[in-house]
């Protein structure tokens, strides 16, 4: 139901209540009255969601007056040197705490250097960043000198149904507090949002636009089920699909900012697999499509540890199905590092259950992190081992090794080095330890050859000294 249908038969269902009249304004008291109304609700549940203003310094160039000239446009190419800009950013936020812990969005907080946090009665806050994580897209704030705030209570997400009725509350466009109503549209949307979040979402199609994000997603109880984070859109404005991260995760982000820290932990998995289709399922005696078949596991991996092989298909983590692997590392973050999990695997057609413990990616062989000096040929140049720690900060390839580059310095840069590159040889000589990248620069000669490894390809780069 749609609140424009049901407002106009308010009056009369209110008669159909015990002891009510059309004058009479109390709080429902099942969700069937509840639904003939929000305004109880929304009372309720807007002073806990806040507006967010951010400020941050980005370099950018200005126009050249060459631009678009065949011929000057390419050999005044530098002409434009980067000026710092304020670039400010307008979003939503939810006070997670009475002592002033406020989740967000990445895209709104991330980066600034100023942060100013109005409640809905206009006591306005400053606020810094305590943790952040731009993968998925989500931060907490602290309020500065808050105590006594209103906040929201985190409902366990995994309980959420499809066909629920929903509240989307932010502040979109800027236009002030607003206050959407939806369903919620479908469950387990891994990879379907925009920008750089990754993993897992309620999708609703209360209406989100910009300026909702980071707002809060509440049922009819008013609990606290998601917080929006982006839309799926060819307009820019809201089409009825809308995404929200769990709260289930938003528990897990709160907790690691009361623990100190500032970034987001994961649990480590340590294989690789694919969501198994109808092809693979009739191949494995599935009566549907379901889980992630194994196609490689690490040696340190916890699933290695408790008998995960390759050929093994994934069904389940604590009880829940799980279908693709960002929905298996989204129930694993949920249950916590430091936990376990069991985990349901179908192993030539028998199912079996193992406890897989939940940890961070190991550090071993040690990074054996490294800068060079300023007496060195590329002062500046950072640079560390690959280990399954440092290979699941960068991305890199499940079994990568090597040395990598964690930050090119100016030299280097310039040479076209960049964070995230292994290098292969310097001068024609393997590389195995950081150590080694120093030594052999040195002798090397006045012509340098060295070969990275980038997004799976081997780049040359050779300079003269």
């Amino acid at each position: 139901m749609r609140a424009l249908t049901i407002v106009p038969v308010l009056a009369a269902c209110l008669a159909l209540v015990p002891g009510a009249s059309v004058s009479e304004t109390r709080v429902p008291q099942s969700p069937a009255e509840i639904s003939l109304s929000f305004a109880p609700l929304v009372k309720q549940a807007t002073p806990a969601v806040v507006n967010i203003y951010a400020k941050r310094v980005v370099q950018a160039r200005s126009a050249s007056p060459f631009a678009g000239d065949p011929l000057f446009e390419r050999l005044f190419q530098d002409f434009a040197r980067p000026q710092p800009r304020v670039q400010n950013s307008l979003g939503s936020g939810v006070i997670l705490s009475e002592d002033g812990f406020v989740v967000s969005n990445f895209h709104v907080v991330g980066g600034a250097t100023d942060i100013r946090v109005v409640l809905s009665d206009r006591r306005e806050f400053a606020a810094r960043v305590v943790l952040a994580d731009e993968q998925s897209d989500m931060a907490i704030l602290k309020l500065e000198g808050a105590e006594g705030m209103p906040f929201l209570d985190l409902r366990d997400s995994a309980s959420v149904e499809v066909g629920e009725l929903v509240l989307a509350i932010g502040n979109p466009f800027g236009v002030g507090q607003t206050v959407s109503s939806g369903i919620v549209s479908g469950l387990a949307r891994s990879g379907a949002a925009t920008g750089s979040a990754r993993g897992y979402f309620i999708q609703t199609d209360a209406p989100i636009n910009p300026g909702n994000s980071g707002g809060a997603l509440i049922d009819i109880n008013g609990d606290l089920i998601g917080v929006n984070t982006s839309i799926l859109t060819r307009s820019g404005g809201s089409n009825g699909i809308g995404f929200a991260i769990p709260s289930a995760l938003v528990a897990q982000f709160l907790k690691q900012a009361r623990a100190g820290q500032e970034s987001f932990l994961r649990p480590w998995a340590g294989l690789e697999g694919q969501a198994v289709d109808g092809d693979l399922a009739e191949g494995l005696g599935l009566g549907v499509p379901e889980g992630i078949i194994v196609s490689d596991v690490h040696p340190q991996s916890p699933f290695a540890a408790a008998g995960v092989a390759q050929g093994d298909v994934i069904l389940a983590v604590d009880g829940l199905p799980v279908n693709s692997g960002p929905e298996m590392i989204y129930r694993m973050s949920v249950a916590g590092l430091g936990e376990s999990s069991d985990i349901t695997i179908l192993r030539r057609g028998e199912r079996l259950t193992v406890t897989v413990p939940l940890m961070r990616a190991p550090e071993d062989p040690p990074r054996e992190a490294l800068v060079l000096g300023e007496r060195d040929i590329l002062p500046g140049l950072a640079l560390a081992r690959v280990n399954p720690a440092v290979g699941e900060e960068f991305g890199l390839p499940f079994r990568a090794q090597g040395v990598i580059v964690t930050d090119p310095g100016p030299v280097a840069a310039r040479v076209g080095m960049r964070p995230g590159d292994v290098i292969a040889s310097v001068g024609g000589q393997d590389i195995e330890a950081p150590s080694d990248v120093a030594k052999a620069l040195k002798a090397a000669g006045r012509g340098i050859d060295v070969i990275v490894i980038r997004s799976g390809q081997a780049v040359r780069l050779r300079f003269r000294l």
